[in-house]
């Protein structure tokens, strides 16, 4: 199994530990994700460090007023799998909307320059995140998938779209919904730990291991033998993102 998309250095227990509990849950390969620039390099250090675990780097867009274009240039030597998450999000305006949009195209530019995958983050801001995909010819993965009116021009443009651990709420019907539709090789699933923990652990911290119940639910949902569709889920990611 693959978890494609964590915060291990945001988690209260050591990353370490984590990757551990990962690996007898049947978890082997965990996409780390470093969003601000003062992370990337002991996400990386980390990564090159532990078998299995992979960086994608970028800036949050609730950040997006702290950096720019600049800061992005790391990436450039640090070489993670993708870029990301970056996107917009309207939803919290921690960061004013020029800024996230400005900062974002920033993200989509060298993505293209350095023909790595994009991790989008998206909430109240579907027309803008969409327009702004239409000029990238690269993989898109949407991360943490919560908007349905995504669903049809993400699916249109052979996007990727990821479910995490909210997928199993009582009121997730929607989601399921989306679940539901998505092609075979294009579906992911990720944890986004420490948050979103799956609905058995709701309320306490998510971690790696706890991907495995949201592919159960996933393999539920779909109607699909379970170990068959978490040998997909691990080469749909394979693919999408270049891992070995």
């Amino acid at each position: 199994m693959i978890d494609t998309h964590a915060h291990l250095h945001a988690c209260a227990d050591p990353p370490k530990h984590l990757v551990a509990r990962a690996r007898e849950a049947g978890v082997g390969r965990i996409l780390e994700v470093g969003a601000w620039p003062d992370s990337w390099r002991e996400v990386v250090d980390f990564c090159r460090l532990t078998d299995g675990v992979f960086p994608i780097l970028g800036v949050h867009p609730h950040l997006a007023g702290e950096a720019d274009r600049g800061d992005l240039e790391q990436l450039r030597e640090l070489n993670p799998v993708a870029i990301g998450e970056t996107g917009l999000d309207y939803y919290r305006d921690y960061a004013p909307h020029d800024a996230q949009r400005e900062l974002f195209a920033a993200h989509l530019e060298l993505a293209s320059e350095l023909g790595k995958a994009i991790v989008i983050h998206c909430r109240a801001a579907e027309r803008d995140v969409l327009e702004a995909l239409a000029r990238f010819d690269g993989t898109v993965v949407l991360h943490c998938f919560s908007s349905p009116e995504l669903l049809d021009p993400a699916l249109d443009r052979g996007y990727y779209v990821s479910f995490a651990g909210n997928l199993t709420y009582r009121r997730a019907g929607e989601l399921r919904e989306a679940a539901r539709a998505v092609p075979d090789d294009r579906i992911l699933v990720e944890t986004d730990c420490p948050y979103l923990a799956p609905q058995s652990r709701r309320g306490r911290p998510n971690e790696p291991a706890y991907v495995v119940e949201t592919a159960a639910a996933l393999a539920e949902v779909r109607g699909e033998d379970p170990p068959e569709l978490e040998a997909r889920l691990d080469a749909n990611a394979a693919r999408a993102f270049g891992l070995p």
